[in-house]
């Protein structure tokens, strides 16, 4: 039975073995190396440490007793509330540790690949529908142009890719954030998947957040608790955000040869939520190439990685990207690339008047006065010199440069004139030539 916890159906618990559709010698030697490394005794403990239901991790106890591999350390008395005790047996250790030398894994058991395809497609990003509320509130911090909600409800309902271009420091980054805060609801990642044998952790708490463990009312006939497939965690829509740092090395299995298990890349780990590419054109690599690698992804919905052996597999492919550049577009996209990008949107600076705005804004959450001299001197004798553009950025840089200064000269926090000029002069560098 499927188990709804929010908007999102949640994994169903395996109720018997064969439910698992894993390799059965896989799933017997991560219940030996789990009770080895944890030194668990107790079906209950085992269940918890591999994350199964305790009527499944009995089926594989007991097939581990059958095999002389587990042995029970004691008879559960009559009406007495202990269970039994298992140990590994002198063939179990060294079963366990011949386990271990092929793969350092145990622990949650890892759910095939094509189980984990199905749960993503039941918590699709795609079927999310953000309404204007939702992102009028998720962006409410934020002083934005009027039409911009217009051009963001339909690329963040549609889940497809976006590219946001625009001068730097207006807000490309917090609008990003602001698509992931409107979102809003829970989904399952699995802690590790596994394909062709190989075990592939995913769950990373770097990267995903644990939402808070739901407790049952006791009062409660119908309980909700554990009802889902434990292996999963319950999280918050992922987002992974890169910038310059972003190779395309990143976007391919990590393979641990002293664990010999792999880890997810972060296109993987973000499946189900949102990839931002932050200052696309400032990596190493060219963003043609890096748009190159997204291209099957983002027009099939399915990503290809490869293995140690050099074979390769399909992986779900359920992510927003969101790309964010400086540049504009033509500069460093050929024209088939753009087409594949479903979503442009440019992202100006602010006018005057929201200029002004943010101003106050700021001013407010920073407790400094307002001074209409300063602000008069900042917009007639200030902006002209760079013909009148402004930025995001700029009120809370003014701002604070000069809390700093105040601060300094142990004077209290104010806004004068003399105090604009002092910090207009560290948010530009003068053009000049330096001897070497």
């Amino acid at each position: 039975m499927n188990v709804e916890i929010g908007n999102v159906v949640a994994p169903p618990a395996p109720r018997r073995l064969e439910e698992m559709k894993l390799p059965l010698v896989m799933m017997r030697d991560i219940v030996l190396k789990t009770m080895f490394r944890k030194n668990a005794e107790q079906v209950s403990e085992i269940a918890r440490a591999i994350c199964l239901p305790v009527p499944v991790a009995q089926e594989l106890v007991d097939i581990g007793r059958e095999q002389k591999l587990i042995e029970a350390t004691g008879t559960l008395l009559a009406n007495s509330g202990t269970e039994m005790g298992y140990q590994l047996t002198d063939a179990g250790k060294a079963r366990a540790l011949d386990a271990l030398s092929q793969s350092e894994y145990y622990g949650a058991m890892p759910v095939p690949l094509e189980v984990y395809a199905e749960q993503v497609k039941r918590q699709s990003i795609r079927n999310i529908q953000i309404t204007r509320d939702q992102l009028t509130a998720a962006m409410g911090h934020l002083i934005l142009p009027a039409d911009l909600l217009n051009q963001l409800g339909p690329a963040v309902s549609a889940g497809r890719s976006i590219l946001m271009y625009g001068p730097p420091g207006n807000g490309k980054s917090s609008i990003s954030n602001g698509i992931r805060d409107a979102m809003g609801d829970k989904i399952y990642i699995p802690r590790a998947i596994e394909y062709a044998g190989q075990v592939i952790t995913v769950y990373d708490p770097i990267v995903h957040t644990a939402a808070e463990e739901q407790v049952d009312d006791p009062t409660v006939l119908r309980r909700s608790n554990n009802r889902f497939d434990t292996r999963y965690v319950r999280c918050e829509r992922p987002t992974v955000v890169t910038g310059g740092e972003l190779s395309l090395s990143m976007l391919d299995l990590v393979y641990n040869p002293t664990a010999r298990t792999y880890q997810a890349p972060l296109q993987l780990k973000s499946t189900g939520g949102i990839f931002i590419v932050d200052d696309l054109g400032r990596q190493a690599e060219p963003p043609q190439a890096l748009v190159n690698r997204w291209i099957v992804p983002l027009e099939e919905s399915r990503d290809i990685l490869a293995l140690q052996s050099g074979e390769k597999f399909e992986v779900p492919f359920d992510t927003l990207v969101i790309f964010s550049t400086n540049f504009h577009p033509n500069e460093i996209f050929d024209k088939a690339a753009l087409r594949r990008i479903f979503f442009k949107i440019k992202i100006d600076g602010p006018d005057q008047e929201d200029f002004l705005k943010i101003f106050a804004m700021v001013a407010k959450k920073r407790k400094m006065p307002l001074d209409q001299d300063a602000l008069i001197h900042l917009l007639k004798h200030k902006y002209p010199t760079i013909d009148n553009v402004y930025a995001n950025y700029q009120p809370i840089f003014l701002i604070d440069q000069m809390i700093a200064t105040c601060d300094f000269e142990g004077i209290p926090r104010q806004m004068t004139p003399q105090l604009i000029d002092r910090a207009w002069e560290n948010m530009f560098v003068k053009e000049e030539h330096i001897e070497h």
